[in-house]
């Protein structure tokens, strides 16, 4: 069982520190990170707490899910494990690769490039 926890809906106002300090009376935290915004800087309203074993991530899971925070009830589960995504920029993981059709594109008459 893993020991990292999600823990989402979280209020704004919540930082490192504080969500480290609100595991840490189940166990020792090993990392405790709310994500921010890159462009902006603020939270994201949501973070990951590393714990040190199974069993007291499995505590605190049980005794925060639900809990209200600064008016918001919070979500806390055991984080998933990331999933793959399609490559840069969104494309598939081959990259970006231009259509098969041969009606479509650039030399196939006309200023458009396309056949009328």
């Amino acid at each position: 069982m893993s020991s990292k926890i999600y823990v989402g809906n979280l209020p704004y106002s919540v930082t490192d520190a504080s969500l480290k300090n609100n595991f840490s009376e189940f166990g020792d935290v090993s990392s405790a990170k709310v994500m921010m915004d890159r462009d902006t800087g603020k939270s994201k309203g949501f973070g990951f707490v590393e714990m040190s074993n199974a069993e007291v991530a499995q505590a605190a899971i049980e005794a925060l899910h639900g809990m209200s925070v600064d008016g918001r009830s919070i979500v806390v589960s055991l984080a998933r494990p990331r999933e793959a995504t399609g490559g840069a920029g969104g494309h598939g993981a081959g990259g970006f690769t231009a259509s098969k059709r041969a009606d479509v594109g650039y030399g196939n008459g006309g200023y458009g490039g396309g056949r009328y």
